[in-house]
């Protein structure tokens, strides 16, 4: 059997995924549907009560352990999806994959002035760590992402792709495309890339911004885009009593074809139980779910 015929059967192991064949048949058909991500977006605002966060930072930081909302919810992400998988799954030329690792990605800036030069970093995770190994794992690649003199490996591929002519750009990036589909990428473009990730996450927060809407790229494999706006007050109902308090509010973008609307719902109650009790994120997660599909 040649490459090609294992390609249209299904027959070659993605790097990044793993394909999953057991799906109800309806469920199989929605990518013939709503064939591309841009087809399948939906959106969710989740509003977090921030009180008890800022205790908490402020509890650890006298202990000596210094942590941010960044570390904080990025911990709550990790672990949500160690437990429920089907948030860790993307669709590929038509066909459902549960991804084989926690990925997140971000863009940040070198510095923050206009013309701060912007690089993306990716987050590697096991879905075991506690919050302080998520923290330092976030504050080294960060680091490494700003102080790299060169670029970052992203950087630096995306400058030898747009030091070519421009009909090679849009030919060589039609081949990487094909190529994703046909699940035939290399490794070190899939862990290079920003857009082949869990969640692409970005921390409006620290620039003092309100949350957003932000699109799904259909380039990659993202599943859900996440950005996290600025602190603000608002009215908060205590029992029969509404009172002033300050939340964070979460714009989330999602292809909808990973999962359906209860699992999505019952995920969404379980970050709510993390974010109310941040001291359960201090132990580590003994056994990560897996997709048995």
């Amino acid at each position: 059997m040649n490459i090609f015929q294992k390609i249209h059967n299904g027959l070659i192991n993605r790097y990044d995924g793993r394909r999953l064949k057991t799906l109800d048949p309806f469920v199989e058909m929605i990518p013939y549907i709503m064939p591309k991500r841009y087809d399948a977006h939906v959106f969710s605002k989740v509003a977090v009560e921030t009180d008890s966060i800022n205790a908490y930072i402020k509890e650890k930081r006298l202990e000596g352990q210094r942590l941010t909302y960044l570390h904080i919810f990025i911990a709550v992400l990790v672990r949500i999806i160690a437990q429920r998988p089907k948030l860790n799954r993307f669709v590929m030329n038509n066909k459902y994959y549960a991804r084989n690792k926690i990925w997140i990605s971000m863009a940040i800036k070198r510095t923050l002035k206009d013309e701060g030069q912007e690089t993306t970093v990716k987050f590697h995770f096991t879905g075991r760590e506690n919050i302080f190994e998520i923290a330092q794992i976030i504050d080294k690649t960060i680091e490494e992402g700003k102080h790299a003199s060169e670029g970052n490996d992203t950087e630096r591929l995306a400058k030898y792709i747009m030091s070519l002519p421009n009909f090679l750009v849009k030919f060589l990036m039609s081949i990487l495309r094909q190529m994703d589909k046909w699940g035939i990428l290399p490794k070190d473009l899939i862990e290079t890339s920003p857009f082949h990730t869990t969640i692409f996450f970005t921390y409006l927060k620290s620039i003092k911004l309100d949350y957003v809407y932000h699109h799904i790229y259909d380039f990659g494999s993202t599943g859900i885009f996440i950005s996290l706006g600025k602190q603000k007050k608002a009215p908060i109902a205590k029992g029969n009593e509404v009172q002033i308090g300050h939340i964070c509010e979460m714009g989330l973008a999602m292809d909808e074809r990973i999962c359906d609307g209860l699992y999505f719902s019952n995920s969404m109650k379980l970050m709510n139980k993390y974010l109310n009790n941040l001291y359960l994120l201090e132990e580590g997660l003994e056994e990560v779910v897996e997709d048995i599909l």
